[in-house]
């Protein structure tokens, strides 16, 4: 199926690997321009890596661009940076960045909490409201895809309270921010992962022997590539999905069963 994205623009926040990364490919290969945001210094050379195989592979624009998106003064820089660097408005917004740490509510600092919540609830708000403010004026239509998880449902038992309180705020806060934006012809979706061995999840699953025991857990027997994410996004910010806003996309292998 063509998805007819060829030529589109996009942000993807935390893009320097793991998932974002993995959905940054998959738009590639359909022709989508772009923008690989990241936050730290120490990730500008995977950054860097990441857009330039996107260009040598697939011919696209891609350009890096470091900001904190938990910062509120460095969001309206990010999307001047993109429109420049990949000639044109911005029509797909992925929120993407997240953290998530491992300590339980007893032993957490309100640092902790905090934390958390910036990365992985602030930051999809102030980065959703920067698309708005240039999407609606210029009567383009667009597409927001919010990353939750499986946590948001099942929770956790092993120090991620943290973690899957937030992923619940951005299931409802996608679900609302779709019934707002309807009328201007924005689609805002969710999808929820399961467990993918990236560099986040790899503090759980430390070698080969925790990932059989996990894998031996999930109807599918295996762990979750980040290309399925990534096929899921493409075809959500695609008009064959354009019927779709406001719903919440298990992508978890039947771990959710939703």
């Amino acid at each position: 199926m063509d998805l007819n994205l060829k030529g589109k623009k996009a942000i993807i926040t935390g893009a320097s690997r793991g998932l974002g990364a993995g959905i940054a490919r998959v738009f590639a290969r359909e022709g989508v321009d772009v923008l690989i945001n990241y936050a730290h210094e120490g990730s500008t050379e995977k950054a860097n890596a990441v857009a330039k195989e996107l260009i040598n592979k697939y011919g696209v624009k891609s350009k890096v661009f470091r900001a904190d998106v938990t910062q509120e003064a460095e969001i309206a820089p990010l999307f001047d940076a993109a429109e420049e660097a990949l000639g044109g408005p911005v029509t797909i917004l992925i929120n993407n960045a997240g953290i998530c740490p491992h300590v339980n509510i007893v032993d957490s600092d309100f640092k902790s909490w905090k934390d958390c919540m910036a990365a992985n609830v602030d930051s999809m708000f102030l980065c959703c409201r920067e698309f708005l403010k240039r999407t609606i004026p210029r009567n383009t239509g667009g597409r927001i895809i919010n990353i939750a998880s499986q946590a948001a449902f099942n929770g956790s038992k092993n120090g991620k309270t943290h973690y899957s309180t937030s992923k619940g705020a951005v299931v409802s806060f996608g679900i609302s921010l779709a019934k707002e934006t309807a009328k201007y012809n924005i689609f805002v979706n969710t999808l929820c992962p399961g467990m993918l061995l990236t560099e986040l999840t790899a503090v759980t699953l430390t070698d080969e022997e925790a990932i059989k025991k996990y894998n031996q857990n999930l109807l599918l027997g295996r762990l979750e590539e980040v290309s399925e994410v990534g096929e899921m996004a493409a075809f959500l910010v695609s008009d064959a999905a354009s019927y779709s806003t406001g719903a919440v996309f298990d992508v978890t292998g039947g771990m959710m069963s939703r």
